[in-house]
């Protein structure tokens, strides 16, 4: 019961470190740093996902929805990253 806590407690700052990258990233004139550690804790997350369903946390449908939606948000910060380099 604890891990299962300890894991949502590790989900819910990294969702909250997402939304901080992305208001810093959008205000900052130089982005690539940012973008980069924006990235980071995506990746962060969709591991984060996977080791909830692996250790039953999460039942499949729900974690076929989260990783859909994890999916979706690295595409956007990508292409964003993409976009920066231009």
């Amino acid at each position: 019961k604890s891990e299962k806590y300890a894991l949502g407690t590790d989900m819910k700052k990294c969702m909250h470190q997402i939304l901080e990258y992305t208001i810093v990233a959008h205000k900052k004139y130089y982005k690539k740093t940012t973008l980069q550690e924006l990235d980071v804790e995506v990746t962060k997350l969709k591991a984060y996902t996977r080791l909830a369903k692996d250790l039953g946390f999460l039942p499949f449908k729900k974690y076929e929805v989260w990783s859909g939606y994890n999916v979706e948000i690295g595409k956007m910060v990508g292409g964003w990253i993409k976009s920066a380099k231009q």
